[in-house]
């Protein structure tokens, strides 16, 4: 199999490992950092670089950039890709590139998939990639159709040698709808803990708690902006709903009222317990 990567970040570089290590495939590669793909392609991961003349010889083209980037890359190589070809970003945000993925791919003939692995560090870049990035991870797609099994294992077959444990099929309305509370609001809640100024203060008084809580306060500032605007509906309405439970905690506190405290404790708890086992 010819597998194009489009972008070799933490996401891309992983991917491209992944299917060079796993099961040896041809790897075409491009990435605006040219000397970063030289090195890919010193190193044996890349085979070529991927350009407008060779990607019509893949059968995978993977595209691991942020939304915008994404479709003007589509819109820009979507005459040169192959009708037997599959398309797959790897987008944290799904509305606007699908809308865009899928016009593009009815017009040229291709099938294109919107994507979303369940996998990454607070670290990013090529330099922290590996082929093992994505195993046992979930990964969310939005296919132009639901009921088409044989597409459906189609995809599951292209992408088995990253490894995921499970695939999951949904719009991408709801996809950001989830991942503005699975994902997005965790790091603003972690960016915006981690600026208390006792946060200069508590070396030797933290632990786990301190570090689930800020580790992904480390993140990179330029494409979390862009991922939270693009869905920024669901992000602030989901911000609405926890600005509304903090204030509960604090007039529960500031009125020293014990009885509301610890019933808002156990309420989250409970929640915890029904949602996660």
């Amino acid at each position: 199999m010819i597998v194009g990567i489009v972008g070799l970040g933490l996401i891309g570089g992983s991917a491209a490992k992944a299917y060079k290590n796993n099961g040896g495939h041809i790897v075409y590669a491009y990435d605006t950092d040219t000397s970063m793909l030289d090195f890919a392609k010193m190193t044996k991961t890349v085979d070529e670089t991927l350009t407008y003349d060779n990607i019509s010889k893949c059968d995978l083209v993977i595209i691991a950039l942020y939304p915008e980037a994404a479709i003007e890359y589509m819109k820009k190589t979507a005459e040169h890709i192959s009708e037997n070809a599959v398309v797959i970003d790897f987008c944290g945000t799904k509305r606007e590139v699908c809308a865009i993925g899928f016009e593009l791919a009815q017009k040229h003939g291709f099938l294109y998939v919107g994507g979303h692995p369940m996998a990454g560090t607070q670290f990013s870049g090529y330099a922290n990639s590996r082929d093992s990035m994505f195993y046992g991870a979930g990964m969310v797609i939005v296919p132009p159709e639901f009921d088409d099994i044989e597409m459906l294992e189609r995809i599951k077959t292209l992408l088995a040698p990253l490894g995921f444990g499970k695939l999951s099929a949904t719009s991408a309305e709801k996809h950001d709808e989830l991942i503005a509370f699975t994902s997005q609001m965790p790091h603003i809640v972690s960016n915006a803990f981690i600026k208390s100024p006792t946060s200069r203060e508590h070396f030797g008084f933290s632990a786990g708690s301190y570090r689930d809580m800020t580790r992904v306060a480390w993140l990179n500032p330029k494409m979390w902006t862009e991922l939270f605007l693009e869905n920024r509906d669901n992000l602030i309405k989901e911000m609405d709903t926890l600005i509304n439970e903090l204030e509960k905690y604090k007039d529960a506190l500031e009125r020293n009222d014990g009885e509301k405290l610890y019933d808002l404790l156990d309420e989250g708890r409970r929640i915890k317990s029904e949602v996660d086992g």
